[in-house]
């Protein structure tokens, strides 16, 4: 059985909810059973796709699980490979079927936790430590970061991705089927604050937007303050670009000695061309000394 992505996938499932089983020996009357198991019904019929695309035979969908019987197709996967949840082996394969073989298993094995500045991650808990090592190392070819703890007083490891950066590239790269952990991946990317600033192209909003991020500094100096220079230098070139509107940037650092940079709006003219463009509320309007 060569390697395409349909069996990329059922191969994740079967090694995360699935099972390739026959009943024991002593029994009379044989069976042979592939199957996964799961409550979502999106993954059980991306299951039950991808098998009929390789295998030709469509599992049925039941309660909690798609199941099929056949002795032909069980004795090829038990030929080749292991399903066992403790021993199962993550196979050789090309970057596109590995991201969908990560997929099926996450979508079956992971939990994503989200809790605003506590806690945002992305989980996996195994019995087959080898195997999450293997998933790491998997993860890493993709530059996804994670780390692995063994849990106390249990027969298990846990594997972790931790930081925007990973989550977001995690999302991109490998990203997810299951309805419900989708929705919490979005939510815990949207939960980190966006340092970069995002300019409205109309020009209306773009005033508000600019009103939004003006303080002032001296009655008759107009500031604006980020932890990133890139966002200042942006709105530098739209002030003069949009409405000739001089600015300098400087670094500073606050009493915790943390960088930050402040973009001014000083000479006469400018502060005045701001105040013509309606680029301050009202009660910073009321502040200012500019005749």
């Amino acid at each position: 059985m060569k390697f395409d992505e349909n069996l990329a996938v059922v191969h994740g499932y079967l090694c995360a909810d699935g099972y390739v089983i026959k009943n024991p020996e002593n029994q009379k009357h044989k069976y042979y059973s592939i199957g996964l198991r799961n409550q979502s019904i999106v993954l059980l019929e991306d299951f039950q796709k991808r098998f009929q695309s390789f295998f030709g035979i469509k599992p049925r969908i039941g309660h909690d699980r798609a199941r099929i019987y056949s002795k032909e197709i069980h004795n090829k996967l038990v030929k080749k490979w292991n399903f066992y949840s403790n021993s199962w082996k993550l196979p050789k394969m090309s970057d596109r079927n590995l991201k969908l073989w990560l997929r099926a298993f996450f979508d079956c094995e992971a939990w994503v936790e989200v809790q605003c500045r506590k806690n945002r991650r992305i989980g996996l808990d195994s019995i087959n430590h080898k195997g999450l090592v293997a998933i790491q190392a998997a993860l890493k070819s993709f530059n996804i970061e994670s780390k692995i703890k063994n849990i106390k007083n249990r027969n298990m490891s846990r594997l972790q991705i931790f930081g925007k950066k990973n989550i977001e590239k995690f999302a991109n790269e490998i990203g997810l089927l299951h309805p419900e952990k989708i929705e919490k991946l979005k939510r815990t990317i949207n939960s980190y604050p966006h340092y970069i600033w995002i300019f409205p192209y109309e020009i209306g909003e773009l005033r508000e937007f600019i009103r939004e991020k003006t303080k002032i500094k001296k009655p008759y100096i107009i500031r604006v303050v980020s932890n990133r220079k890139e966002n200042l230098k942006t709105l530098q070139n739209i002030l003069e670009e949009n409405f000739d509107i001089d600015s300098k940037i400087y670094e500073r650092k606050n009493g915790q000695n943390t960088r930050y940079y402040e973009l001014a709006i000083q000479k006469k003219e400018s502060v005045k061309k701001a105040l013509k463009h309606d680029l301050l509320n009202k009660q910073q309007i009321s502040r200012m000394e500019v005749t």
